[in-house]
C-alpha cells in the first residue's frame, strides 16, 4: 500500500472571516457564486476623482513583481471580447475596447523585471482616480484576505478517504426570472423539476445523507469531512493525492439554499461565547464533539458543487475566468469595478501593527460578502503563510482605480465638480 503523505497544516488557521458573520466579521465565502448583477442602490455609489500618479502612496516603491502577469491574464480575456462590449462597473462605463491600447503594449517578460519600465508603462496607458463611497462620503473601506485551500484526497474511496466532493448534478436548474419578467432582472432561483413543478433543490442534510449516491458525481474522495465543509466555504482548492499529484477543483454551482454560519449556531446554542467563536474555537468544539459535527454542518443548508480545473493552471480560477496571482489578484464588487481593472491598493499588512501594504492589484474575482465601492479581498495564494495572512487580514484600505486612457477623459468629465 502506498504510504499516505503527511497531512498538511490546513484551514484551521483561517480566522472568523469565512465563517462567523455572527461575530461582526465579514463572511467572505468563496463558495458563493457571484451575486446576480444589480443596479447600485441610491444609498451607495462609486465617486471618482482624477489624481496624478504622485498621489498614489508608495507608487515609486512597488517592485511590481507579478503585477504584469496578472494584467496579462486579464488582457487575454478582454481581447477575446467584442470591443464595444460594456463591462460591469457602471461608474466607469468601460468597454473591452478601452483596454485595447494598454493590452497591446504590454512589456515583454524581460522588461517586466524592471520596476521602472513597468511603472512607465502604467503611467503611459492608464490614469488614476481616487475612489470614494458616496453613501457615507468615505474613501476608506475594508480589505480582507482569502486563500486557496489544500486538502488530502484520492480518486477512489477507501483507506480513510470517505467524503466525496461532488460535481453539479444534471437535475440542478438555475432559473433566470428576468427572462420572464423584466422587473425581475438579475433574480435567479435554483431548484429542480419534480412531478412537473419547479421546486427548491434539496439541502445539505439531504445531500449528505446520500441522495446523490450512485449517480457517478463523485469527483474525488477526501480524508476529512471538515476539510470538505471548509472547501465549500472557500470555493476552490488543491487536493493532494497519495502519489503527490495535485488536482485543482473550483466552484461549479450551489443548491440555492441560504448560507448560515456554524459559528452563529454555536453562539445561539450557548456552546461557544462570541469571543471564543474563532475557527480555533469551532475546531476545538468539533474535536470534543466528533459525533455531532455532521449535525452542526447540516445547520448550513447551502451545499456547493465543484469542477476539476486544468492541472497546469497556475492558480485557482477567479470570476474573470483567469488564474489568480498571489499578492496581485483582488476580489471586488463588480457592480462598481469591472474585472480586469488595475487598482492601486493603499492598506496595511494583517495584524495590529501591520506595515503599509501598498501595491498594484488587478480586479479578477468576486465574493459573496464583497459589497460596496471600496471593498476588497486580497488573494494570498496557498500554503501555511497564505492561510495565516488571510485569516488575520481585516485592514482599512483605499482604492485608486487605474482607468485605461481611452476612457479616462470621459470618466473625468463625469466626475463631480468637473
Amino acid at each position: 500500500m502506498t504510504p499516505r503523505p503527511a497531512r498538511p497544516r490546513l484551514l484551521w488557521l483561517i480566522a472568523p472571516l469565512a465563517l462567523l458573520a455572527a461575530c461582526g466579521e465579514p463572511s467572505d465565502r468563496r463558495a458563493e457564486e457571484a451575486p446576480a448583477e444589480a443596479e447600485p442602490s441610491a444609498q451607495e455609489a462609486l465617486q471618482l476623482t482624477p489624481v496624478g500618479f504622485d498621489a498614489l502612496p508608495g507608487w515609486t516603491s512597488d517592485d511590481f513583481e507579478g503585477a504584469l502577469q496578472a494584467l496579462r491574464r486579464s488582457c487575454g480575456r478582454l481581447k477575446a471580447q467584442p470591443a464595444d462590449r460594456a463591462l460591469s462597473g457602471d461608474a466607469l462605463s468601460l468597454t473591452a475596447g478601452d483596454f485595447g491600447p494598454a493590452c497591446g503594449a504590454l512589456p515583454d517578460e524581460a522588461a517586466a523585471a524592471d520596476p521602472a519600465t513597468v511603472r512607465a508603462y502604467f503611467e503611459a496607458h492608464f490614469h488614476p482616480f481616487a475612489a470614494r463611497d458616496a453613501a457615507d462620503d468615505d474613501d476608506v473601506g475594508l480589505i480582507t484576505g482569502y486563500f486557496e485551500a489544500e486538502l488530502t484526497g484520492a480518486r477512489e474511496p477507501g483507506d480513510g478517504f470517505e467524503t466525496p466532493i461532488y460535481a453539479a448534478p444534471g437535475d440542478l436548474i438555475t432559473a433566470d426570472l428576468g427572462r420572464f419578467d423584466q422587473d425581475l432582472a438579475g433574480t435567479r432561483l435554483v431548484g429542480r423539476v419534480e412531478d412537473g413543478a419547479f421546486v427548491p433543490y434539496p439541502d445539505r442534510r439531504s445531500i449528505e445523507a446520500g441522495m446523490l449516491a450512485n449517480r457517478d458525481l463523485e469527483l474525488l474522495w477526501i480524508d476529512d469531512p471538515v476539510d470538505v465543509f471548509l472547501l465549500q466555504v472557500q470555493g476552490s482548492g488543491r487536493v493532494v493525492l497519495p502519489d503527490g499529484e495535485v488536482v485543482r477543483v473550483g466552484f461549479a454551482a450551489h443548491n440555492g439554499r441560504p448560507y448560515r454560519s456554524i459559528g452563529r449556531v454555536l453562539i445561539e446554542r450557548g456552546e461557544l461565547a462570541p469571543h471564543a467563536a474563532s475557527w480555533d474555537g469551532i475546531r476545538g468544539w468539533i474535536d470534543r464533539n466528533p459525533a455531532r459535527a455532521a449535525e452542526l454542518f447540516a445547520e448550513n443548508p447551502r451545499f456547493v458543487f465543484f469542477r476539476l480545473l486544468e492541472t497546469d493552471a497556475d492558480g485557482p480560477i477567479g470570476a474573470q475566468g483567469v488564474p489568480l496571482t498571489p499578492g496581485r489578484s483582488l476580489a471586488v464588487d463588480r457592480r462598481f469595478i469591472p474585472l480586469g481593472l488595475p487598482i492601486w491598493l493603499d492598506s496595511s499588512m494583517p495584524g495590529e501593527d501591520g506595515a503599509p501594504l501598498r501595491r498594484l492589484m488587478v480586479a479578477q474575482d468576486v465574493g459573496g460578502a464583497i459589497k460596496g465601492p471600496v471593498r476588497g479581498d486580497f488573494f494570498w495564494g496557498y500554503g501555511d503563510e497564505a492561510l495565516a495572512q488571510a485569516g488575520r487580514m481585516k485592514s482599512p484600505g483605499r482604492f485608486f482605480l487605474l482607468a485605461p486612457k481611452p476612457a479616462a477623459e470621459r470618466i473625468a468629465a463625469a466626475a463631480p465638480g468637473s
